[in-house]
């Protein structure tokens, strides 16, 4: 089985996003957090416990523009992508680390929010535009069975 690298995540934005550009190819760039929690009842006090991870996401080209004109902080989305670590140095001359996603499907959960212009879930799904995918990578030719060597 060959290697896979994919992440998904269900959780709500933190804050609006902001749109910047690209200064060489004009691309839509954008970088948001996303609060994933999960909760458990304490087995020794009974108490309800939570726990939230902020995973950041970064999107590129036209789905990082619909999520600057779909997505407000609290957006509830589904985030599918690649799980990146990228280095770079800063304007100090200090190397930096990053990790995040890199959101390659985008899915808008739930009604829309006040800050999105107000509404109900039925607005929201005659608004929002269809999941943002990116292109499906290179599949194989179908092999017959015959041609396995083994």
């Amino acid at each position: 089985m060959a290697d896979m690298n994919l992440c998904c995540f269900t959780g709500r934005l933190g804050r609006d996003p902001e749109v910047k550009y690209m200064q060489q190819s004009g691309d839509a760039a954008v970088n948001i957090s996303i609060a994933v929690s999960k909760s458990w009842k304490d087995k020794n006090t009974g108490e309800k416990k939570e726990q939230t991870t902020w995973v950041p996401v970064s999107f590129f080209g036209k789905t990082a523009e619909i999520v600057g004109k779909y997505c407000v902080k609290g957006t509830q989305i589904r985030v599918t992508g690649e799980f990146s670590v990228r280095k770079y140095t800063d304007k100090d001359g200090n190397e930096k680390q990053v990790t995040e996603i890199r959101g390659n499907d985008l899915q808008l959960l739930g009604g829309k929010h006040e800050g999105a212009g107000g509404g109900g879930q039925s607005q929201q799904r005659a608004a929002a535009p269809a999941p943002a995918r990116a292109p499906a990578p290179a599949r194989a030719p179908a092999v017959d069975e015959d041609d396995i060597p083994f």
